[in-house]
């Protein structure tokens, strides 16, 4: 949950999904820096799911 929060405090990006809910992607250094995707409700808060994110580089322009 501590790597959630900290993905959710300082995101390195952002995106809201059509259905409301918004990922956020984030660094994690104890993972060995790999980026995890965190998707909350749409109030931002709640977590709905976490996990890492191979994909990532896709989303960059």
């Amino acid at each position: 949950m501590a790597w959630c929060e900290r993905i959710l405090a300082a995101p390195i990006a952002r995106e809201a999904q059509s259905d409301g809910r918004i990922r956020f992607w984030g660094t994690v250094p104890d993972f060995g820096g790999r980026i995890f995707r965190v998707v909350t409700l749409a109030d931002g808060e709640t977590v709905h799911n976490a996990f890492p994110d191979r994909d990532f580089k896709a989303l960059l322009p």
